[in-house]
């Protein structure tokens, strides 16, 4: 079996009194898309300053494609793309001028640096503004310059810390089918962000950080079932027949609210919801309002932590 494409084991980053991470272990194996969810100042970036060689840590190591990662392993270094949350490019050089530039640094000459240029400008949707100096660039593609940047030199391991933020919502969908389409091919990415839906909708294994801590770890799928959905209902009144019947419901927790407002907190929020429309009508209660939400990554953060997933 081959080792993981990522591997970190006990790493620790201190800074003077501050514990900026604590002892963090998780593996992303070949062909991965994992995300690292978590709010702002949870140790993400961090992280990943450590994971590609920009920072080292206070103790424990990050391996790479089997190897320890050293800051002098320049060849170790070239198979990782980093795309990080400040925008590393030259606004008085054009789009194509910026990726010969970063390809020049990674060892890429002539007609190979010339075509792979061309490749990437189409994957992040630039080709029509290859030419244009990247100063007159809105924001969203100017991140997506920032993603064509990481991708020039063929890394194998992409990091991604929070590409998305500030950008429109045009760049947003270019940034996403971008890495899905480079990760279909076989890319393995490893995605920061603190915005729930981001990592939910693109991520298979997904690492929750707070506070320098890694909280969770694991398929999507397992932590989706770690979370309960929720049906909010208005009813009323109802009967103590009702009330016991729906207290007893399979995997199903009664709360109530204000007045008539009540709700089901369950994992299987269809069957559950099934369940409550033929309890209400076989009783006769009046049903004025219903809202149900599925388990989500967010709802998963506050049962790990009993906090909202701030900002």
């Amino acid at each position: 079996m081959s080792a993981p494409v990522l591997e970190v084991v006990r790493l620790h980053k201190r800074y003077g009194g501050r514990v900026a991470l604590h002892s963090i272990n998780f593996a992303v194996e070949e062909g991965d898309f994992f995300g690292l969810l978590g709010p702002n100042g949870a140790g993400k970036t961090t992280l990943l300053s450590i994971v590609s060689g920009l920072l080292p840590a206070t103790s424990g190591e990050a391996r790479v494609l089997g190897r320890t990662l050293r800051a002098s392993d320049l060849d170790l270094r070239r198979h990782i793309g980093i795309v990080p949350q400040e925008l590393a490019l030259y606004g008085e050089l054009s789009a194509r001028e910026n990726l010969h530039f970063f390809g020049e640094l990674y060892g890429l000459r002539g007609a190979d640096l010339t075509a792979r240029v061309g490749e990437v400008l189409s994957v992040v949707g630039l080709s029509d503004r290859a030419d244009g100096r990247v100063d007159t660039f809105s924001g969203g593609m100017k991140r997506r310059l920032n993603l064509g940047a990481a991708l020039v030199h063929r890394p194998k391991l992409l990091l991604l810390d929070e590409p998305t933020v500030g950008v429109d919502p045009q760049s947003r969908n270019h940034i996403f089918e971008g890495v899905r389409r480079l990760n279909a091919e076989g890319m393995t990415v490893v995605y920061t962000s603190h915005y729930m839906e981001e990592v939910q909708a693109l991520c298979r294994h997904v690492g929750i950080i707070d506070h320098g801590k890694l909280v969770a770890c694991d398929a999507l799928s397992d932590l989706l079932r770690r979370a309960s959905g929720v049906i909010r209902f208005r009813a009323g009144p109802l009967t103590p027949a009702l009330r016991e019947r729906l207290a007893h419901l399979p995997g199903a927790r009664l709360v109530d609210g204000d007045g008539e407002q009540r709700e089901l907190a369950c994992g299987d929020v269809k069957a559950t919801l099934a369940q409550l429309l033929a309890a209400l009508n076989e009783s006769g209660a009046d049903l004025h309002g219903l809202e149900t939400e599925e388990p989500n990554l967010e709802r998963v953060f506050f049962d790990l932590t009993h906090k909202a997933l701030r900002d």
